[in-house]
């Protein structure tokens, strides 16, 4: 068993956005999944890309948004959907609602997410 305290959980943060590591590679040693809190500000975004060698799951627990999918598509993305990417699919996400989106991503295999992002605590 594992038991992760608060304290252990690392924040990455990109303007705008700031995604909590609640199970990854730092504080984990699951080989099968990383688990994130991701928060995005009204009018952030995280730009399309994609991940070769996983897949992702999203479920949107705060706010309203627009999926970035591949060939400039947009869909949204509202408070209780959930969106499956598999690997290689395109994707990111726009904040253009009135509140702070909040969504959990579950990524499979675990991808440490470090690169991604500018600075963490």
């Amino acid at each position: 068993m594992e038991f992760i305290m608060s304290d252990q959980i690392k924040e990455l943060s990109n303007p705008g956005v700031v995604s909590r590591q609640l199970l990854n590679p730092d504080n984990s040693k699951s080989t099968r999944v990383t688990i994130t809190e991701v928060h995005l500000e009204v009018g952030a975004s995280q730009p399309r890309h994609i991940h070769e060698t996983s897949e992702q799951i999203w479920y949107a627990v705060q706010g309203s948004g627009k999926l970035l999918l591949e060939n400039d598509t947009v869909m949204p993305f509202l408070s209780g959907d959930v969106v499956r990417f598999a690997d290689n699919d395109v994707h990111g996400l726009l904040n253009d609602g009135e509140i702070e989106f909040i969504y959990i991503s579950i990524t499979s295999p675990p991808i440490h997410f470090g690169y991604a992002y500018h600075k963490g605590n």
